[in-house]
């Protein structure tokens, strides 16, 4: 028997812990997949709030501050149909997300980046609520990207 030497024999009680891959850590796994769940439910909501928005647009053109001089000009009835729009493919998408589909993942990556536009573009109308809408958008974003089905802790 030949050993190498700078080898290191185990020994009887001792077992050889494995090195970290490539992969996210099990903190990480469990995050992203808690991230996962907390996305669907904010996409939900976001979808349901922002289908209220559309309908509040919709309804009555005197709930919403009138913008002067904007370059991104849309009409009332406009930002309704597409908050409309909008909310309803997210309500949707959230509700696949809950379930489990990856299908839904990428389009909700996608429907979040067109809510964060669309949010931008609002932000004359509600300042405040676009700026948090914005900020959940990017959290819902994150947590779709980065979530791995295979890597659960």
């Amino acid at each position: 028997m030949t050993q190498q030497p700078h080898a290191t024999q185990p020994s009887a009680g001792m077992t050889s812990t494995p090195t970290p891959g490539p992969g996210p850590t099990p903190t990480e796994a469990a995050w992203a997949a808690g991230g996962v769940v907390f996305a669907g439910v904010l996409m939900l909501m976001n979808g349901i709030l922002a289908i209220f928005q559309g309908i509040s647009l919709l309804a009555d053109d005197d709930v919403w501050a009138r913008v002067g001089d904007y370059v991104y000009k849309i009409n009332h009835t406009g930002w309704g149909v597409i908050l409309l729009c909008l909310g309803a493919l997210a309500v949707l998408t959230g509700a696949f997300i809950l379930r489990g589909a990856a299908w839904a993942r990428m389009t909700g990556i996608f429907l979040a980046s067109l809510s964060m536009l669309a949010q931008f573009l609002f932000l004359p109308y509600a300042p405040v609520w676009s700026v948090i809408m914005i900020g959940l958008d990017f959290f819902v974003i994150w947590a779709l990207a980065v979530y791995r089905p295979g890597m659960r802790a």
